[in-house]
């Protein structure tokens, strides 16, 4: 029994009260024949291979919060958000082969405490003052750095005209290393994690996981893929983004390198992380990821995707985060062949707007299937050429080299011997970016405004979506019925910007105050109901002169086919246990109900069946979802009274579960997201002294910290209490 009606059996004298006698004789829903809302969140969900166009924005000043935005959404999403300290890299340079007109060398070094990159280094000779530099991660052909095509490919490739030499074709990540070095670059190209030397997680884990692994899915110590690396926002494709951060760092650490002239490229899965790093660091300055950029296929490996990275948003776009700078783009009879019709006219577009139509430029090569053969790099040098001031005559000619051996470009001999890998190097390298990330959080309780800007920062890409952005909102009502001192409205609350639909009942008493309760449960609108009777509790509000309002939330109430509420996500269909698929590109079951929230709040904002100020209640279940709305609009909400009964993200152990949110243990659990509630007036139940600490803490940084009310009294106590709170907090000011 909901323990809110068990306090008022227990308190009150139900007799006495008119309301409590009132009978809900016809049923609470607002749909007629059972039909489900016109909601566009029941279509089939966004998937790798959907349909992401770019829409450049009409001015400058748009297109500056946009990228603020979307920027931060990739950060949060890589699990850059805060950046993780950089510690030393400990580099190691060895191995140096001498090829005449460039050398090669090997290189390894640490982009977090004995978590290794590994790659080889290219460097011009006969160069003298500062020269440019390139890096070239590689992308998903065999055996990456250490790629062969073999004679029978290469000679295939030569007859097509896709290559030119028999040696130096045989490998395509070696030749452009060559190429840009023979160019004056000094040329670092790392390994994908699995690939080639780096090796301490295996390319089966980095890129073929399917299947979640129980020993790794625990409350503490976990591994990648994992619930609880989902929820601390850990994953293959964060590593690998924060890999190439730290390969920058070892360029910008060789003497000779000019910082003013970096250049990135890399073909198809070394391209994701082309665009992926020019999005978030500022440093390069010119950028060419080769045959991935589309509208269509955004990648389709596990090291590609991290939940929230494509929400509202795809590979274009991410793109389009480097402009003004020079952005050069390749498209083949791949997924990237549309490119020329669909995405590059809107890139042209942003860089036009920006006065550097020049700076933009796609190769549309539609006769060659994907690839990253010579005529693709022919482009790239020319691109390079132009934009790091190589002062080369063009045409571009590649030239033949030697190709080196998987024996000769390995980093790991007898004196510099392979590091420990495996499932406990997983659990502590995920243990460390934990560690580093908390303490970074905790520094930013300095401030409310710095902890807003942080945890805020994050919590508004992990919901998605801010009061400013839940757009217009119109009701329609489908009967209205008169209960006496109070009347009922049921009907439709549409989302007309997003495409929503929420069955919504309104109680507004006759003699109304300037108050309006939304009541938030776990059963939707029929949480304001006990059987055929309103809840107590909603009674004595309503006696009080506020309204209250009820919702069904996103597959809640009428949204089922039984009176069920929904336990389990709805979950993409693609195979596989990898969350990013899903979350990558469709807002978690939290964020969705908590979007719903906020657009019942944008409504009753207006006034036009509501009164006054705003009042949030969410029990049974709902607490976490109220104090994320809250956290969104606190703006607008007076007060609110919440229950969490002690729930936390970091707890879910399930990809399934409906309260699944990624990133949602990361910032503070929940009692992080509360904190960002102040000043609003705040009862919160369920916490104890120590998880309301920050709570507490923000509250007094906000000058309001008799605006918060933690009760943790026994079980009647804080149902009295509760009560006691709503109804002092829905009486006219």
């Amino acid at each position: 029994m909901k323990w809110l009606i068990f306090f008022a059996a227990v308190v009150l004298d139900l007799g006495s009260l008119p309301l409590c006698q009132t009978t809900w004789a016809q049923s609470h829903e607002v749909l007629r024949e059972k039909r489900l809302p016109n909601d566009a969140r029941l279509q089939p969900p966004e998937d790798v291979n959907g349909f992401f166009p770019f829409r450049p924005p009409n001015t400058l000043a748009e297109w500056e919060r946009r990228a603020e935005r979307v920027r931060r959404q990739a950060l949060v999403s890589q699990g850059l958000w805060p950046m993780p300290s950089r510690s030393p890299l400990h580099a190691v340079i060895h191995g140096r082969i001498d090829r005449g007109d460039y050398t090669v060398e090997k290189v390894y070094f640490e982009s977090c405490p004995g978590f290794y990159v590994t790659g080889s280094l290219y460097r011009p000779k006969g160069k003298s003052g500062k020269v440019p530099a390139v890096l070239s991660p590689h992308g998903h052909w065999e055996n990456g750095r250490f790629y062969d095509a073999g004679e029978k490919e290469v000679r295939q490739d030569i007859i097509q005209g896709a290559e030119r030499f028999e040696e130096g074709g045989r490998s395509m990540f070696q030749s452009v290393c060559v190429q840009l070095a023979r160019m004056g670059c000094v040329v670092f190209q790392h390994d994908m994690i699995g690939y080639a030397d780096s090796l301490q997680l295996s390319r089966t884990l980095a890129h073929e996981f399917t299947t979640q692994r129980p020993e790794m899915n625990t409350v503490e110590n976990w591994g990648l893929f994992s619930p609880q690396a989902e929820m601390h926002l850990q994953s293959v494709m964060g590593l690998q983004t924060w890999d190439s951060i730290r390969a920058l760092d070892f360029l910008f650490s060789l003497p000779e390198v000019d910082p003013e002239r970096i250049g990135v490229t890399g073909a198809s899965g070394g391209a994701t992380q082309t665009l992926l790093l020019c999005a978030v660091d500022p440093r390069p300055a010119v950028a060419f990821p080769a045959v991935m950029v589309s509208t269509a296929m955004q990648g389709d490996c596990t090291c590609e995707n991290a939940c929230f990275l494509r929400i509202d948003t795809g590979n274009v776009e991410l793109a389009a985060l480097f402009a003004p700078k020079p952005l050069g783009l390749t498209a083949a009879n791949d997924w990237t062949k549309e490119m020329p019709t669909k995405g590059f006219p809107e890139l042209q577009a942003l860089y036009a707007m920006m006065g550097a139509p020049e700076r933009v430029m796609l190769k549309p090569l539609l006769h060659f299937d994907h690839n990253y053969n010579y005529v693709s790099r022919a482009v790239v040098y020319q691109w390079f050429n132009r934009y790091l001031k190589l002062g080369w005559q063009e045409p571009i000619i590649e030239q033949d080299y030697r190709r080196l051996s998987p024996l000769e470009l390995t980093v790991w001999d007898q004196n510099h011997p392979k590091p420990d890998g495996g499932p406990e190097f997983e659990r502590k390298l995920l243990r460390y970016l934990t560690e580093d990330g908390a303490r970074q959080i905790q520094q930013a309780r300095d401030s409310l405004p710095n902890y807003r800007e942080m945890v805020g920062g994050a919590i508004d890409i992990l919901i998605g979506r801010s009061l400013a952005e839940v757009g217009e909102v119109g009701f329609t009502p489908s009967r209205k019925e008169d209960r006496g001192i109070y009347e009922e409205i049921g009907g439709l609350l549409r989302n007309q910007t997003h495409g929503e639909e929420l069955p919504v009942i309104f109680l507004r008493p006759h003699q109304t105050s300037r108050r309006t309760v939304i009541w938030i449960d776990q059963r939707g609108k029929d949480g304001l109901f006990a059987g055929e009777n309103l809840l107590s509790e909603v009674q004595r509000l309503l006696q009080s002169g506020a309204c209250v309002v009820g919702v069904d939330l996103f597959l809640q109430g009428e949204f089922l086919n039984s009176k069920t509420p929904s336990l389990l996500m709805r979950r993409n269909p693609t195979p596989g246990e990898f969350a990013a698929f899903d979350f990558g590109y469709n807002h978690p079951l939290f964020a969705q109900r908590v979007h719903d929230i906020l657009t019942v709040v944008k409504y009753a904002s207006q006034g036009k069946q509501t009164n006054g100020s705003l009042i949030l209640a969410g029990f049974e279940g709902a607490g976490p979802w109220v104090a994320a709305a809250v956290a969104q609009a606190r703006e607008v909400v007076a007060a609110a009274a919440l229950d969490t009964a002690g729930f936390r993200f970091g707890n879910i152990l399930d990809l399934k579960d409906a309260n699944f949110l990624p990133g949602g243990a990361k910032y503070g659990d929940l009692p992080g997201i509360i904190a960002l509630g102040a000043p609003v007036k705040l009862w919160v139940s369920g916490e104890t002294e120590q998880s309301s600490e920050v709570p507490r803490l923000m509250y007094e940084k906000a000058g309001a910290q008799d605006n918060l009310t933690l009760f943790k009294g026994d079980l009647q106590r804080r149902r009295e209490s509760a009560i006691q709170w709503l109804l002092t907090n829905s009486r006219d000011e």
